[in-house]
Parts: structure tokens; sequence; C-alpha cells
């Protein structure tokens, strides 16, 4: 059974830090990625890393204030927010692909990000 838990979410001022963490089991993922969706809005991509090599890209509106990573023997992968903004406040979901795909099969449940000015 495929599972991603999502934890690290909670209320935090501007200008503060967050780490997200996703804790995948079930399945051998290609990639895991961390989407967004805030009130009346689309979920949108934030950051996703390769599970084999590390390698991570980020939407424009986190480059520079967030860094992914991955700790293979955990099966965890963390995403980590500094300077968040008031415009930063959603839910952010834990998504994952597996090798050959291009669709993002895997989702969690989500973990509430609130930041206050």
């Amino acid at each position: 059974q495929v599972r991603l838990l999502e934890s690290g979410g909670g209320l935090v001022q501007a200008g503060g830090s967050l780490r997200l963490s996703c804790a995948a089991s079930g399945r051998s993922f290609s990639r895991v990625g961390w989407f967004r969706q805030a009130p009346g809005k689309e979920r949108e991509f934030v950051a996703a890393i390769s599970w084999s090599s590390g390698n991570t890209n980020y939407a424009d509106f986190v480059e520079g204030r967030s860094t992914m990573s991955r700790d293979n023997a955990g099966n965890t992968v963390y995403l980590q927010m500094n300077s968040l903004k008031p415009e930063d406040t959603a839910i952010y979901y834990c998504a994952a692909r597996l090798a050959y795909s291009s669709t993002w099969s895997y989702w969690g449940q989500g973990t509430q990000v609130t930041v206050s000015s």
C-alpha cells in the first residue's frame, strides 16, 4: 500500500521558516514533489526531487527561499522553506511519480501552512 505522509506544517510569522516532511512507503518512486493549493486557487507545483540523483527543481516563487532534500534510508523528503510570505499560505501536498511516468500518481493528505503578516 502506497503511503505519503506529510508533516511539519503550522502557523509562522512572515519571514519565518518551516520544514515540511513527507514519509513515502509502499513503492519505489522516481520523483517526489511538493505542490500547494491556496483557498480559491488551483493546485500549483512547488518543488521536486529525483530519488536516485537528488537533482531538484523549483517553482520561480520559491527559488532561492526553499531547499528540497531526501533521506534515502528513511524514505523521507524534506522541504525547507525560509523567508516565508503571507502568500505562501496554502495546503502543501506531497506527490510521487513512478519511473517512466509523467503523472503524479500518488498524493498525500496535505499539511496546512499559514503565514501571518
